[in-house]
């Protein structure tokens, strides 16, 4: 028994030749291509600018009594889309109602898992173009959702969501770029 612990003694000592280093603490550092727009050729009563890293781009008619269309920008580097909806104002304020407080209560249902939703108007009088867009911080399935209109003729909402169990932290990078693009499509937009 005496040989069998010197020798487990021998083998522990001798078996560590190098000294432990710890890793230096890292963090990730995503980074995206920089944005490289293009005026959208899809034949839509509207036009934006759209990111050429969004690779896919959906266009599908929506089943109701209005002109309506949604447009899904897919960005599959970024596991992510922007889907955007399209909603003509028929009947002037009674659609434009229901479609503001449809919109607004699309982001407010957010508000038990968000840690804040700031809002941020946008207002582009030359192109008639009045909005807003908030952004969902916390662990949240859309990060970011906007609405625009020319409060006359044409609505246009949309949100983003990434193919992922939502965890803030991680897709903060990716939301930030996405964002960005959103805010070039309100921008951008011009009725037609």
């Amino acid at each position: 028994m005496k040989q069998f612990a010197y020798l487990l003694i021998i083998i522990i000592c001798f078996s560590c030749s190098e000294d432990y280093k710890p890793k230096p603490k890292a963090e990730l550092r995503l980074e995206y291509p920089e944005p490289q727009y293009i005026t959208d050729s899809l034949n839509l009563p509207f036009t934006f600018d759209k990111n050429l890293l969004a690779e896919k781009t959906t266009l599908k008619p929506i089943q109701s009594t209005t002109k309506s269309y949604g447009v899904n920008l897919e960005y599959p580097a970024l596991k992510g889309t922007i889907f955007i909806t399209y909603k003509a104002i028929e009947n002037n304020t009674k659609n434009l109602n229901d479609f503001l407080k449809d919109a607004q209560k699309f982001t407010l249902e957010h508000t038990q898992k968000a840690d804040e939703i700031p809002a941020y108007p946008y207002e582009n009088n030359k192109r008639k173009v009045y909005g807003m867009l908030s952004e969902v911080k916390g662990n949240v399935a859309s990060p970011a959702q906007f609405y625009v209109t020319d409060s006359t003729n044409h609505f246009l909402t949309g949100s983003i969501y990434f193919y992922a169990k939502p965890n803030y932290d991680s897709i903060y990078p990716a939301a930030q770029y996405l964002q960005n693009d959103i805010k070039r499509i309100m921008e951008s937009l011009q009725w037609k």
